[in-house]
């Protein structure tokens, strides 16, 4: 039994959201250095790069684009307010992008934990 086809992109997920985790974790840490520059990383465009491992094709040009360079997703932000030494990193700004990545990856976890929990019940018989 393949399990990785039962968690289907879930588990990507997961990864790429713990990856924006780190990434706005680092960017607080860093708040105070000079000419720090805050980081993101684009969910869409990584979730895709992970995508790709699960299209079929039935010729090999059918997806021509799947050859192009990978894209990790890393992205500058541009801040709203510039400041004085360089540094782009506003506060309010990734403890809120923060928040919301936590949310995002709880429910992540929790989707695919009722998955494994599925993948019990159907294994005990219930």
């Amino acid at each position: 039994m393949d399990l990785s086809s039962a968690f289907g992109v879930t588990e990507q997920a997961l990864q790429v959201r713990s990856q924006r985790l780190e990434v706005l974790s680092r960017n607080i840490a860093n708040a105070d250095t000079p000419n720090y520059k805050a980081q993101d990383l684009d969910f869409k465009a990584m979730f895709k790069e992970s995508e790709k491992q699960y299209l079929n094709a039935t010729h090999p040009e059918h997806f021509a684009v799947i050859t192009d360079a990978p894209d990790n997703g890393m992205r500058y932000r541009i801040p709203f307010n510039s400041s004085f030494d360089g540094n782009t990193v506003e506060i309010s700004v990734e403890q809120s992008n923060f928040g919301k990545a936590a949310a995002d990856y709880q429910a992540t976890a929790s989707f695919l934990s009722n998955n494994i929990s599925g993948i019990r019940k159907a294994l005990k018989g219930e």
